[in-house]
This record gives C-alpha cells, structure tokens and sequence, in this order.
C-alpha cells in the first residue's frame, strides 16, 4: 500500500489516465500494461503447473512484475514523471490499490515504492529460483518463461523516457546474465561446436543468382556466443550495451514512442589478432537478430580493394565495396593506410568517397574501421566527416598470458593435441617473455606457435621412432622450444 501522505489531492484513475498520456506520449502506459499482463499470464501459467494459484492473496506473478517495474525506475535514479506515471497506472488497477492508482509522480518520487528498489535486481528473486529448481528436476523450461517476459519488461520500462540511461542498459545487461547464469547452473544446455555454428562466411562466388539470407538468429544465442570469446570483458560490455539500445528503440517504435537515432559506425583499435574481425563478424549478426541489418553479412576489405592505381577508378572500387557490403556490414582493416600516401595518392579519393557512400547508404551499410590507436586517431582527423560518423571506439587489448593459453588449449584441442606439464609451463614461460608490443600478433601469434610446435613435434616423433598414441597427442617443452626459435625474427633469440 502507498503510504497514507500520497493520497492528499490524488486525481481520479480517470484523471490519472489523461495526465499519463499527455506525459508519456501514445502507448506508454500501455506498452508497460501489455508486458506486465504478459508476464502475469505466461508466468503464472508456469507457476500453476507447479502448485494450485492461490487465490487468497495478491497474484505473486502481478507482485513480481511490479517488483520489476520498481527496480528499473530507480536503477538510475531519476525516478521520472514518464515512468512513475506508468507505474500508478499499470498497477493502482491491477492491484486495487486506490493510493497508487491516484499518486501523482510528486507523491511517488523518493518514496519507498520506488527509491532504494534497485537492490532487486542483485539476486534471483525466490519466484524465479524456484521455477529453475522445478527445471533441474522435471527437464522442463519454465525458468525461460520468466527470463523472456523479464527481459520484456525491462526493455520495455528502459524506453520510456526518451533517452534511455547508461545504468538502465548496464542493468539489462547485468539482469540478462544473472537470469541466464542461474539457469545454466540448474539445467546447462549443450552448445553446438564452433565449427559447427554459422561463423558468418561469404556465400559462395559461384553462385550464379542471390540467394535469401538465412533468417535472424535469436539475440540471446549470439549473446552466448560473445560471451564464450575468450577475454574481452569490457568489448563484451559495449556490444551488449548497443544491443540493449538498439533494442530500446525497436520497441518504442513498436508503440508510436519517439526515438533517437544510433550511430551505429564503429572505430576498432587494437593490435593484431585481438578478435575485431570475430566480434564485427558476430555483430553484424547481431543488427541483422535486431532487424537492423536486412542481411547481417560482413565484407572485408583493406587499402588494396578500395584504392586504385589510375585516376578515376577509386571512387568506384569504393562503390563496389558497399555494393558486395550493401544490408551487411563493412569492415576496413588498417584503414589508417588510406591516408598515408603523398599528394599523388588515390587514398584521399577513397576516403571522400568513404564518407559520401556512409552518409547515402546509413540504413544499409554498417562500417567498421580497424587499427592501432594512434593512426587511426590519425585517420579520424584526415577528414571533417570522418569524426561526425565515427563516434564509438571500442578498445580490444592485448591478450594476458592465461588467455592466450586458454586459446592455444581451444586452437589445439580439436585436432586432438595436448600440452604435457612440461609444454605448459615452457609456453607459459614463451608468452610471459614476449614483450606486448605494438604489432603483438596475440591469438594470431597462438595460432602460428602452435602450428609451428605441431610440426616441430612431427619431426621429433620420426627422429626418435615414436608412434604411440600418447606420443602422436603430447606436445612437449622440445617442441614448443622449437617452435618458439622457429618464429623468432632473423638474429633474434628464442625464447
């Protein structure tokens, strides 16, 4: 119950409904009613599947969904006129509480109903814990019902403001993981191999006619598929901060609400071998989950498919650039190269034309350009439009030594080799020895060590007249030591 004080000059819920559309615009205390009475439905549809409703009491479902609600109005708190509007509206009716159905946002702003509410979203609720409990024991699915009706709810109360907050879209986030942690814990669901996912590759040259793009993969699969990437925490939390955004927006679209346009033009930096092509890859899948993108695809490219050697034939290269990108995404490794020539370069071309195609094709093309920080901050100057249309850099740092041996272990464990103590510490020793400097190739240089040491061990086993199998899988100190001094630049020492 709202305390007694909020009830002196209340409006009628009449009256509430009128001051709540001209505040939060068309459908939004509708578009929170339509996910709450979602979730009362479908959760509480789970729920009876366990025990009888009992209908003694407030509906727990309806409780839990007002719980929600609360958490995310104060997660940033700014408590705003949009979203505690929403609140008396949606829940004063379906709970019969006449004080909440005539707060105003005044009488409700710092109140206990809302402010300290945030803490909710820190653990499971008992509701939630004990539809995953029923899941690990009875192999069903009810916890998902709850994660997805959840999610919509707090999508939903994200946008009701017409810029959704940092907070709010680190609590989706936040609130995303926990859910889908605790039910992973209570019933973990197989992942198919990588190489047997979809990673995103060209369709064939050969294909004489195009064909249809194969339809949007769930959000919340790619999600864990990011998630699985080795390191890249803070990459990770970008991405699903776009997401979450871009997620937003469709659904204040869905019901008439203003929205903001996202810049969704992207600055990789990093050294070598840091994932940015994976994680383009995999967020170009991501805008197309989020109908963002019409095809999802990534092209590829660098100075040579986009600047010519003859006067005219840059700016079409470019154009041709889209056209193979067009519904996708293009990503432009060292694109700081563009700029580097003399006065009698085509590279200057290709960047004008770069920044006319962004502009003409910005609901097709995706463009992502990749580098080191330094020459890409270079690059980014080189032309007036390229900071307008560059506003996001994502930073993808250097690989610690247990990352990179956690990706030497996934390059190697396919092909059916293992380090034995002896290889594990001399590669430990090998990673911890090389300086992280710039041009630090990281899983790239991984992958190379290891097919090095592969070849390295091959020479050794029919030197030696080994051929057990423990033989055949081992990877030892000798070879790793040999791969190491292999790779090492001419005159260098190896590790």
């Amino acid at each position: 119950m709202v305390d007694a004080s909020l009830r002196h000059g209340a409006p009628s819920g009449t009256a509430l409904g009128r001051l709540a559309g001209n505040v939060v615009g068309v459908g939004g205390p509708d578009a929170v009613a339509e996910v709450v009475d979602a979730f009362v439905a479908d959760v509480g549809a789970a729920l009876a599947t366990l025990s009888p409703p009992d209908a003694t009491g407030p509906d727990p479902c309806l409780v839990e969904a007002m719980s929600i609600v609360c958490a995310f109005i104060d997660v940033d708190g700014r408590h705003t006129d949009n979203e505690l509007w929403a609140l008396a509206a949606v829940f004063g009716s379906r709970l019969g509480d006449l004080d909440l159905a005539g707060a105003r946002p005044s009488d409700l702003r710092g109140s206990t109903i809302v402010a300290g509410k945030a803490t909710w979203l820190k653990a499971p609720s008992t509701l939630f814990q004990l539809l995953v409990d029923a899941d690990r024991v009875h192999s069903t699915s009810l916890a998902s019902v709850y994660y997805q009706r959840t999610m919509d709810i707090a999508h939903t109360i994200a946008g009701l403001d017409e810029i959704t907050s940092q907070a709010e879209l680190e609590a989706v986030g936040a609130l995303r993981s926990m859910l889908l942690g605790a039910m992973d814990r209570a019933a973990p669901a197989p992942i198919p191999p990588e190489s047997a996912q979809p990673t995103g590759a060209q369709p064939a040259a050969a294909a004489p006619v195009p064909v249809e793009p194969p339809p949007p993969e769930p959000l919340d699969n790619l999600l864990d598929e990011l998630d699985a990437l080795v390191g890249l925490a803070e990459v990770k939390a970008q991405v699903k901060l776009l997401a979450d955004l871009l997620r937003v927006q469709q659904l204040r679209r869905t019901h008439d609400l203003p929205t903001i346009d996202v810049n969704l033009h992207l600055v990789f930096v990093g050294n070598p071998g840091t994932g940015k092509t994976t994680v383009a890859r995999l967020l170009a899948r991501i805008l197309r989950s989020l109908d963002v993108l019409p095809k999802g695809h990534l092209v590829e490219t660098d100075r040579s498919g986009m600047v010519a050697g003859f006067v005219g034939q840059t700016a079409p290269m470019v154009k041709l650039r889209f056209d193979e990108a067009d519904g996708g995404m293009l990503f432009i490794d060292e694109a700081y190269t563009l700029v580097r020539g003399g006065s009698n370069d085509f590279g200057r071309e290709a960047v004008d034309s770069l920044v006319k195609l962004m502009e003409d094709r910005r609901d097709r093309v995706v463009v992502v350009v990749a580098g080191y920080p330094d020459e890409m901050a270079a690059f980014l100057d080189s032309n007036p439009g390229l900071r307008s249309r560059f506003t996001r850099t994502v930073d993808f740092p250097d690989y610690s030594t247990d990352e990179l041996l956690l990706i030497f272990e996934r390059v190697s464990e396919p092909k059916r080799y293992e380090l034995d103590e002896s290889g594990r510490s001399c590669l430990r020793a090998i990673l911890d020895s090389t300086p992280r400097v710039a041009g630090f190739g990281n899983a790239r240089f991984v992958r190379n060590l290891f097919e090095a040491a592969v070849s390295q061990q091959a020479s050794r086993l029919i030197r030696d007249d080994r051929s057990a199998e423990a033989d055949l899988v081992a990877l030892t100190s000798a070879d790793l030591d040999a791969a190491a001094a292999a790779l090492a630049p001419s005159g260098t020492a190896a590790s």
